[in-house]
């Protein structure tokens, strides 16, 4: 079984994957998709940069160029991932523009292609991550042939979001929303393809939802939940791994991730770009409020340290039990 947190633009940067890590020590994380352009041309250290905390960590490519995607798979995997993602999901316009993402679920033989590159180019397994269709296709025909393409060029694994994305009329939030969920979908693939390793994607909003998906696939996928209610992943490792979370509680995981925040503060960082990922840990909690407002009013300025943290924790009653974590 795998658990894993969704890779989401603009918000899994290294900060909160360092975050993310402190709340559990079994998820497989991802970072933001990175196409395969910036990673040739642009600033590598600054895109796929990583503390060796993190791992097991993912990197999400964009890309739709068999050879362009092998260099950039090759160059991530010297980095030291332990896996390179295709998003084959992503239906922004700038994306479609690219000929990649969602778009792609149309044209399984090159989405082959590109998976046939990036394995003969590394050594970590490379997996997919998908829709079940955009706009008018067929669910069953189009996974079906994305997973044939994929199968057959060698994948190590598919993670399914189990939505249609509509490429037209929607814009990236609603495809995340409107579209409706078919678990189902998913998990007929699975019984199609057993030797497949298969995890699910989309609408997974707390560990129950997880649990009633883990005995259809091979894994799951959290996003937003996972984002906006941090807490939550304390009780990851226990509920689906059968060991101890990194910290006992929120306040426990804030302070062991003070030297972390010291040391962004010290490579001449904001506060902010790490505490706008902490917004929601104390979600359910009195003080919750006040602890997000102190964090975006104070968080925000050049001076804000360890000291602005510390204020906005002492916010929060510490006297309820967490109720957001199972």
């Amino acid at each position: 079984m795998r658990f894993s947190i969704a890779p989401m633009m603009d918000w899994t940067d290294r900060h909160c994957r360092a975050f993310h890590r402190g709340l559990t020590a079994r998820a497989r994380l991802y970072t933001e998709m990175v196409t395969t352009g910036a990673v040739l041309h642009g600033p590598r250290a600054r895109l796929l940069g990583f503390s060796a905390a993190e791992h097991p960590v993912a990197v999400q490519l964009g890309g739709s160029d068999p050879g362009e995607l092998a260099q950039a798979a090759r160059i991530a995997a010297d980095f030291g991932y332990d896996e390179v993602n295709l998003n084959v999901g992503c239906p922004s316009d700038r994306v479609q523009e690219g000929r990649f993402g969602a778009c792609l679920m149309r044209e399984p033989a090159l989405v082959g292609d590109c998976v046939a590159a990036m394995r003969a180019a590394v050594s970590v397994p490379v997996t997919v991550k998908c829709r079940i269709g955009v706009d008018d296709q067929d669910p069953e025909a189009a996974l079906d042939a994305l997973a044939g393409a994929v199968v057959a060029a060698g994948v190590d694994g598919l993670i399914v979001h189990a939505r249609k994305a509509w490429l037209q009329g929607l814009s990236p939030k609603e495809n995340r929303d409107v579209p409706p969920l078919d678990y189902d979908r998913v998990a007929r693939l699975k019984r199609a393809r057993p030797g497949l390793p298969i995890a699910v994607n989309g609408g997974l909003r707390d560990l129950d939802a997880v649990r009633a998906r883990l005995g259809e696939v091979d894994g799951a996928m959290l996003g937003r939940a996972a984002y906006t209610e941090p807490a939550l992943l304390l009780a990851v490792d226990p509920a689906l791994f059968g060991v101890p979370a990194p910290a006992p509680d929120p306040f426990a995981a804030v302070a062991a991730f003070e030297p972390t925040i010291a040391a962004v503060l010290a490579g001449g960082e904001r506060l902010h770009a790490v505490t706008r990922h902490m917004l929601g840990l104390f979600n359910g909690r009195p003080g919750a409020r006040a602890y997000r407002r102190h964090l975006s009013t104070h968080g925000m300025r050049p001076d804000a340290d360890l000291g602005t943290l510390r204020a906005a924790v002492a916010l929060v009653s510490r006297d309820l039990p967490e109720t957001r974590a199972a």
